[in-house]
């Protein structure tokens, strides 16, 4: 098996990981805040972040330092992620578990227009007609104008906007500073911030079943674990060569929703889901299609022909 193929597999498993942790928050929703569930969620999932920085040969290489000149922006990431997390939750305990999840695919959509203010790339038509496609079936998930439209459909399109942010801004740390310590510092900050959040609003409710605590341990080892997975799978492949491979975590979420809920919203997810991957699709595409040209441009500039006509 080539690394490539065992980066998709890796992606695979992080989504199924994902969506499984989902479905523990969806149940545990019931009885307990989003909040709550955020702040828990962080707390644990700490401890797959620190098996990563400790197993990181590029961390051990550079003297196992935590010191990091932008640790500004890595915890402001880690405000982001927590805003985007406690959307996310919220929407599982009201939205059914497939539209809740699929909406949050939008976030590939949210990418490629912030990174025209904050990275400052230039998109071309192709990419801003994906983008409006992909909207437009944002707009038919949330369905608004339909009997069943509530406002809590905008909480999971908050949710795909701050992961986006959190997406974008991960470009703009020093190439030099290891992966792990980035998802680190933005972790620890989701942390204490769910924790505040937890403290000063809803509070921490008793446990209302003795087995709660291993749903809770297992909700925050599942979202660490798959963070850990798809850390590995961007690290042996190309995001490119990765990214149509996610969107089977919409046929899983829908999948997941029938089999543990009861649910099947096809008149809500079809055909908006599908218009959601195909806009995602069709940007991955086109930008295989420019990377593809400036590598050839690269490598004609670099050859010997070009060098004597120099």
């Amino acid at each position: 098996m080539n690394r490539t193929t065992l980066a998709i597999l890796y992606a695979l498993l992080a989504i199924v990981l994902f969506d499984a942790m989902a479905l523990i928050i969806k149940r545990l929703s019931t009885d307990y805040s989003a909040v709550e569930l955020s702040a828990y969620r962080n707390f644990f999932g700490l401890i797959p972040s620190l098996l990563v920085l400790y197993a990181s040969a590029d961390w051990r290489e550079r003297g196992k330092s935590l010191r990091m000149a932008q640790w500004r922006l890595a915890c402001a990431r880690g405000l982001v992620l927590t805003a985007a997390q406690l959307s996310f939750y919220l929407s599982l305990g009201i939205l059914s578990f497939a539209t809740a999840s699929t909406i949050t695919y939008a976030n590939a959509l949210f990418m490629v227009a912030l990174a025209v203010p904050i990275l400052g790339e230039r998109v071309g038509w192709i990419r801003w007609g994906a983008v409006l496609i992909g909207f437009a079936g944002v707009v038919m998930v949330m369905g608004p104008g339909r009997d069943s439209f509530s406002g809590a459909a905008l909480l999971p399109l908050l949710a795909a906007l701050c992961y986006a942010l959190a997406g974008v801004t991960s470009r703009l740390f020093d190439p030099t500073v290891p992966t792990p310590v980035i998802n680190l510092y933005s972790t620890a900050v989701a942390c204490v911030g769910g924790l505040l959040l937890a403290l000063f609003t809803t509070g921490f409710s008793p446990l209302a079943a003795r087995q709660d605590l291993v749903w809770i341990l297992a909700m925050g080892a599942f979202g660490g674990t798959a963070v850990l997975f798809l850390i590995a799978a961007f690290r042996m492949a190309e995001q490119s060569d990765l990214a149509p491979f996610t969107y089977f975590g919409i046929p899983i979420a829908f999948f997941f929703g029938w089999f543990f809920f009861d649910e099947a919203p096809w008149s809500e997810l079809f055909p908006g889901a599908i218009l959601i991957a195909g806009g995602g699709l069709l940007i991955i595409w086109r930008e295989r299609r420019l990377r593809r040209a400036q590598t050839m441009t690269s490598r004609a500039s670099c050859s010997p022909t070009s060098k004597t006509r120099l």
